[in-house]
C-alpha cells in the first residue's frame, strides 16, 4: 500500500524531473524504486522487512558497491508523513552530484 502511495508521487517524472521505474531489478534483488539518473535507491520497509535485517545489510552492501545510494523508509512514515518523506527525498536530489 504505502508503495502505491509513493508511486503517484515519483511516477512520470514528478519529483524533481526524475525519472524512477518501480520494482526495478539490480543484481539478484528488486528494489521498490530506482532512478538510474541519480544512482538512487528508494525502499520502503514494512512489516515484512522486521526481521530481515541481516539480508538487508548484504543486500545494501552489494547496492552501494555498484556506487548506489539507499533511502529507507519505514512504511508507516509514507503512510502518516508523505511529505516529509517527498522533501527527504527531494533534498537529497537537490545536494546530489549526479
Amino acid at each position: 500500500m504505502s508503495e502505491v502511495l509513493l508511486w503517484e508521487h515519483l511516477k512520470k517524472r514528478q519529483l524533481c524531473g526524475c525519472n524512477f521505474n518501480r520494482q526495478k531489478p539490480l543484481l539478484n534483488y528488486i528494489v521498490d524504486f530506482y532512478c538510474k539518473e541519480k544512482s538512487l535507491v528508494i525502499e520502503i520497509d514494512g512489516a515484512s522487512h522486521e526481521n530481515k535485517y541481516e539480508k538487508d545489510l548484504a543486500r545494501e552492501k552489494e547496492l552501494k558497491a555498484l556506487g548506489l545510494h539507499i533511502i529507507r523508509f519505514k512504511d508507516e512514515d509514507v503512510k502518516r508523513n508523505m511529505e516529509e518523506v517527498l522533501r527527504s527525498i527531494e533534498t537529497w536530489i537537490l545536494n546530489s552530484k549526479k
